[in-house]
């Protein structure tokens, strides 16, 4: 009755019998090798020779999940982000001394047995069987490997990293059967050398040189023997052996390893024992993973990269088959990011407005004719704590922006001049643009249902000095209400929604606008920073538009290879014509000269672009551009809480806020220093004809870059170009059209 044990069933030591009993039958013997026994490690049978016949032969090995590091344009780091951090060195890049501290602790037999070491067993089953509990293992580091690859194939998962580690006989036979066709494929040297780049070392780092660099800010080949000793003895429980919390558990760890090295005659015993006099010699590198970390406020563009990759078809056709690409690393990321163009934007940002302000601020820039995104930056940093956000607000919510992006005011009026000037309406055009007047009883859709004032909702200008009749360039420079209402009233909604669809401007959730004038007139529908700079780099490129990307190339590296994925590509398609794209930018270039964007200007060469203020101040914009170079500017509350009246930003106090007063000179400032030392090209402008000048006195428009300036220059009848080079073309004089009166809008609120 000696073997029963006092609850019924097989002792320990029959248990271990029926366990090396099924190895046996299983042709295990055959290959060298045994099991520990079942009994004394309270594991569960597996029961069955055929249970053993069935697990695959096969062991998939999947890549190792290594750092991805994210780079600038001009390979410069932006970012190291992993799930686990581990860089994969080859053997030979491996300290001598880091090779025979890790086997002489973990596995001192390792090169004299099979994928099992049969003497092991017997001697770790003797002593757990004296001792009544687990006081000594056996696995070998074959078998120790194996179990890593499963846990490393269960990633994240809790419930598969449960099962990959879970103490069950059932496990241990899946174990044993990988680990003999392992030491057949992959013989000792490659075994160790794969162990050595899976095992975990505790504080984060997985893999050995991710440990030397943790813990000794070195690389794993220039491991010491004291060092190579301390990181070979926390493998076997890197929380209770971490040198970084428990100084005096790791040193008697180590010298323990540094003993076994010379019992086994890897080194002297004086060797072993000056080494055992040394202290840890830490020198440890805190972990700097994920985009929090990214240098130049390059985080929200970091994060923006990230999104791309899990989301972006070109890198798998599942969510799955796409978080494992980014989970797995081993990428190096180059982007489009210019370190310049970063560097001015968050410097320009810093300067205007405070985290702790009520309001934020985003800044986007991107290149005509390439999409390349070249800067992305916000007042609120990348972080958890106060003042920080998660939330990209440049961009839209698919790629962790905000839920509907923000409301643009009459940044939006060039758009819809865009579309009015491609349905043959001249640059010349005239309406009498009232201060206040009704929206249109219906403007046409792209259906055969039109939009109805219902409500009899009005529209008015910024200042009851803001009265027709104006052209298009005086009302553009002024940015007048009633005069693009009237505009839409005559050309329909459709031809505006036709050209935004070509031009790449949806709603911040993806969605396209809405056929509702508020919404393509006064710029009520929120959108997002880089959607906005992405859509006037098309004025910019003479009507081409390109979609935005953020990466230029992906490199992944896998095991000893290197192979390059496909990544996204700018598609690029005309939206209007030439003619039409020149106008603008003529038009535009009146805006930053003379009319509501003066404080925007730059004085070194061509520049355009168009302010925006919408209902109740709740946000403020400035878009605007060079041939080589747009950029958008937000500045107010994610939450659309505050109204920009009577407040401080940046440590200025501003009665009202208005686009080219706060936004614009954010603009300058980081197109200035973005464009520093590039080329200076110019614009194909074109010749609007001005009206004969009459004697009234007009106010400065409704976005008035300085309330207190009255007129200031806007009243300027000639737009105020300055020097401009020969017109591709004239408008003959005679070439005008007269407005109905009408106007039309959807919801009353004033967004100049």
């Amino acid at each position: 009755m000696a073997n029963k044990r006092s609850g019924g069933g097989l002792s320990p030591i029959q248990q271990a019998a029926k366990f090396l009993g099924v190895s046996v039958l299983a042709g295990a013997v055959a290959a060298g090798i045994a099991l520990p026994a079942a009994g004394a490690l309270g594991l569960a049978a597996k029961g069955s020779v055929e249970g053993f016949d069935e697990i695959p032969a096969n062991l998939k090995r999947p890549p190792l999940s290594q750092r991805t590091t994210i780079l600038d344009n001009q390979g410069g780091r932006i970012a190291t982000v992993y799930s686990r951090d581990r860089t994969v060195v080859e053997l030979k890049d491996i300290s001598p001394y880091m090779q025979q501290a890790i086997v002489a602790i973990e596995d001192s037999r390792f090169y004299k047995h099979g994928a099992v070491d049969l003497k092991g067993v017997l001697r770790a089953l003797n002593r757990n069987a004296q001792s009544g509990e687990v006081s000594q293992g056996a696995s070998t580091l074959t078998q120790q490997y194996v179990k890593n690859v499963f846990v490393e194939e269960a990633g994240d998962d809790p419930t598969l990293v449960a099962q990959a580690t879970q103490q069950t006989l059932g496990r241990k036979i899946k174990e044993l059967k990988h680990a003999i066709q392992v030491e057949e494929e992959l013989g000792k040297k490659k075994i160790l050398e794969n162990y050595l780049n899976i095992t975990f070392f505790g504080q984060q780092a997985y893999g050995v040189e991710a440990a030397a660099q943790r813990y000794f800010s070195t690389s794993a080949k220039d491991l010491k023997l004291e060092q190579a000793a301390l990181l070979a003895g926390v493998v076997q429980s890197p929380t209770r052996y971490d040198p970084v919390n428990d100084e005096q558990e790791a040193i008697q760890r180590r010298n323990v390893v540094l003993q076994r090295m010379a019992d086994l005659g890897n080194v002297s015993q004086a060797e072993a024992d000056e080494a055992k006099e040394k202290p840890l010699g830490l020198k440890v590198s805190k972990p700097n993973n994920g985009c929090i970390t990214a240098v130049k406020g390059a985080s929200f563009f970091c994060d923006y990269v990230r999104e791309l990759v899990l989301n972006d078809k070109v890198f798998g056709k599942t969510k799955k088959a796409r978080a494992k690409v980014w989970n797995q690393g081993g990428l190096t990321i180059r982007t489009t990011l210019d370190p310049q163009a970063q560097e001015s934007v968050q410097a320009s940002i810093k300067s205007h407005v405070k985290k702790s302000d009520k309001v934020a601020t985003a800044a986007t820039l991107v290149e005509p004719g390439t999409g390349k995104i070249l800067g992305m930056g916000q007042s609120k940093p990348y972080g958890y704590g106060k003042n920080e956000t998660e939330i990209n607000y440049s961009v839209e919510q698919g790629r962790g922006g905000s839920n509907f992006g923000f409301p643009t005011g009459s940044t939006f009026k060039p758009f819809l001049a865009a579309a009015a000037l491609e349905e043959g309406t001249p640059p010349i055009q005239s309406y009498p643009a009232p201060y206040e007047m009704p929206y249109p009883e219906t403007v046409e859709t792209c259906d055969s249902s039109p939009w109805r004032n219902t409500d009899g909702a009005k529209v008015e200008n910024e200042d009851e000095s803001e009265v027709g009749p104006y052209r298009l360039k005086e009302a553009m420079e002024k940015s007048v209400n009633t005069y693009f209402v009237q505009m839409l009233e005559d050309i329909g909604m459709c031809p505006v929604t036709k050209i935004l669809d070509k031009m790449g401007v949806v709603q911040g959730n993806g969605d396209k606008l809405p056929e509702r004038p508020a919404s393509l007139t006064l710029g009520s529908t929120g959108i997002s920073p880089l959607t906005m700079s992405s859509a006037y780099a098309t004025f910019a490129n003479r009507g081409t538009y390109c979609t935005p990307i953020a990466i230029e190339s992906i490199n992944r590296r896998i095991g000893g290879e290197t192979k390059s994925l496909a990544v996204p590509k700018s598609t690029c398609s005309r939206a209007m014509s030439e003619t039409t794209a020149d106008t603008i930018n003529t038009l535009l270039s009146g805006v930053v000269d003379s009319g509501t964007g003066q404080q925007a200007g730059l004085t070194d060469r061509a520049n355009a672009g168009k302010t925006g203020t919408t209902d109740e101040r709740r946000n403020a914009w400035f878009v605007g551009y060079t041939p080589n170079m747009s950029g958008a500017v937000w500045v107010g509350s994610a939450t659309q809480a505050v109204k920009m009246s009577n407040i401080t930003i940046g440590g200025v106090w501003h009665e009202k806020v208005y686009g080219g007063q706060v936004p614009g000179p954010i603009w300058k400032d980081a197109m200035s220093g973005a464009l520093e030392g590039k080329e200076s090209p110019g614009f194909n402008l074109v010749n609007i004809p001005d009206p004969p000048k009459e004697d009234k006195d007009r106010r400065d428009d409704d976005d008035n870059d300085d309330p207190g300036n009255g007129n200031g220059n806007g009243g300027n009848e000639d737009g105020g170009i300055g020097d401009i080079p020969d017109p591709s073309f004239s408008i003959p004089e005679e070439w005008t059209i007269g407005g109905n009166g009408n106007g039309g809008n959807g919801n009353g609120g004033r967004f100049p």
